[in-house]
């Protein structure tokens, strides 16, 4: 108990001692949080700071679970700065023990991010009713010190919201479908079984994911049979993948279709395996944001 009281003590006397001390926190009446995004592909959970800005933690699909804080400031930092989180007992319940979460540097002019251990340890401590502080130097006056609370009034409401839909997360990402090959069985446009599989992931993730901006759909063939039968089965594949697409939700005017016939083999054509390969259609997907 007396360390964690030397401790508390020792960061605000560090931070008051010939120094002002500009506090952010909500106050009872106005701490507030929301889910403000909610499906199999983003969490997102966010707290208004009045006055300085916005604490979100988010989470993405994929395979490891995944969980980033942001503080994210209406004023980004001018300059490199050191910082330290601290999860603090609020006024109102005296006598609680506080600890150091982590140490942190801010970079100029971005936000404040806190990396995945530390994320779920601020989670872990407000929905035991502490306050995670932020502590740092003002970039823009070194002699002024600033110190940045995260409420924990009104929280466990919304984590368990929030803990709802990371249970719900698909288990893999962008990154896992953004480059999707997939591969024929000799004619036609049957896909082998694996493929198929593949096929439904893109399909999943596309029916959530509202940043889709691109999607490029290119289609080959081995080099069996005649250019211009294979030139219609590349076509054929291509248009048959874009109608899956488009009735996962995706605006076809944002599906582009080329097909390349027998055209860019990316192995031989003597062995079945090999021209296996060379029956694929190759799915590129870019976002907006990224």
């Amino acid at each position: 108990m007396w360390r964690n009281l030397i401790l508390t003590l020792s960061i605000l006397m560090s931070f008051s001692a010939n120094a002002q001390l500009r506090q952010y926190v909500a106050t009872l009446e106005n701490s507030s949080w929301k889910v403000s995004e909610s499906s199999p592909v983003e969490c997102k959970l966010e707290h208004n700071i009045p006055g300085y800005g916005t604490a979100l933690f988010t989470s993405h699909s994929g395979k490891d679970m995944n969980m980033l804080f942001t503080l994210d400031m209406w004023l980004k930092p001018d300059a490199v700065t050191n910082a330290k989180l601290v999860s603090m007992a609020p006024q109102w319940r005296p006598g609680l023990n506080s600890r150091e979460i982590t140490k942190l540097t801010y970079q100029r002019e971005f936000d404040g991010e806190v990396p995945k251990k530390a994320a779920w340890a601020m989670l872990n401590e407000l929905s035991q009713g502490m306050v995670p502080t932020f502590y740092y130097a003002d970039w823009y006056d070194p002699t002024s010190k600033v110190a940045v609370g995260i409420s924990s009034v009104n929280f466990n409401g919304k984590y368990k919201e929030f803990r709802s839909c990371l249970a719900n997360l698909l288990p893999f990402s962008f990154d896992d479908i953004a480059f999707t090959v997939l591969n024929y069985k000799d004619g036609g446009t049957e896909l082998t079984h694996f493929s198929t599989q593949q096929l439904k992931r893109v399909q999943q993730y596309l029916a959530y994911d509202k940043d889709i901006e691109l999607v490029l759909v290119d289609a080959y063939t081995d080099s069996y049979g005649g250019h211009s039968v294979n030139q219609r089965v590349s076509d054929k594949r291509a248009r048959s993948v874009k109608d899956i697409l488009v009735a996962s939700g995706i605006d076809q005017t944002r599906i582009t279709t080329n097909g390349h016939g027998e055209k860019r083999h990316v192995a031989g054509n003597t062995l079945a395996a090999d021209r296996q390969i060379n029956r694929r259609v190759v799915i590129k997907i870019t976002k907006s944001n990224s």
